[in-house]
């Protein structure tokens, strides 16, 4: 159940607890959220899927990550991910105090349609760019001009280096953002390179859409970005 703007509604697991059953797999998103954004909150959903949940984050640049683990969890309830990492490197089965004030942003859509695969090699080469201008542009400017870290940044996470055109040509084209590929790769969603079946980003990612949402989603997690709305002004 989710309460008006997005925020959770009042629900509680059993017992009180937060439901997590693989507290290492867990914890490795968070550890990597709380990496990212130290007073960032979770958002725990009991999932579709039977005994699942879904662990929310956002990350500073504005896109929504999520990895769904084992367990029931607790139903809906938003807590400070690092006080969860802590009850879960500890064996703890308590719920960290509800802070579920502070979850301010919808959630896109359950459902989903795919419009495009991608290579995870192709978005760790894209990332691995991304980071490579930025150095660059930091330590000679930009056409011998200074510019600020902080504009650089921006200007780099809002640069679109994917673009997928729709079969239907009635459709509207799906732009993937830097900010969605850094999402991916700095969450760890799509393994690490040389290691398992995702060695060197030979897993496939799909770019899905749900309604205004555009979303990666990899072997290991999602991010999910909503585009932006067509805004009138009327005079008065």
């Amino acid at each position: 159940m989710t309460a008006a703007g997005g925020a959770p509604a009042a629900t509680a697991g059993a017992g009180g607890g937060h439901g997590i059953a693989d507290a290492a797999d867990a914890g490795a998103f968070l550890a990597r959220l709380v990496r990212l954004e130290r007073a960032a909150p979770v958002r725990l959903r009991s999932a579709d899927v039977a005994g699942r949940t879904a662990l929310w984050g956002r990350l500073p640049w504005g896109v929504l990550v999520v990895r769904t683990v084992a367990g029931p969890g607790p139903g809906d309830a938003t807590v400070a991910a690092g006080e969860l990492l802590a009850v879960l490197s500890s064996g703890g089965g308590a719920l960290p105090a509800r802070r579920d004030e502070q979850w301010r942003w919808p959630l896109p859509p359950t459902r989903s349609r795919r419009v495009e695969t991608l290579p995870g090699g192709e978005l760790r080469r894209i990332a691995a760019a991304a980071a490579g201008a930025l150095r660059e542009a930091s330590t000679h400017g930009v056409a011998g001009r200074a510019v600020g870290q902080r504009a650089l940044r921006d200007a780099l996470l809002d640069h679109v280096p994917v673009v997928v055109t729709p079969d239907d040509p009635s459709g509207e084209p799906v732009e993937v953002t830097q900010r969605m590929v850094q999402g991916m790769v700095r969450m760890g969603f799509l393994g690490v390179a040389g290691e398992g079946a995702a060695a060197a980003g030979d897993c496939d990612v799909q770019v899905r859409v749900a309604g205004r949402w555009v979303g990666l989603v990899g072997p290991y997690g999602a991010t999910w970005s909503q585009k932006a709305t067509d805004l009138a002004v009327r005079p008065l």
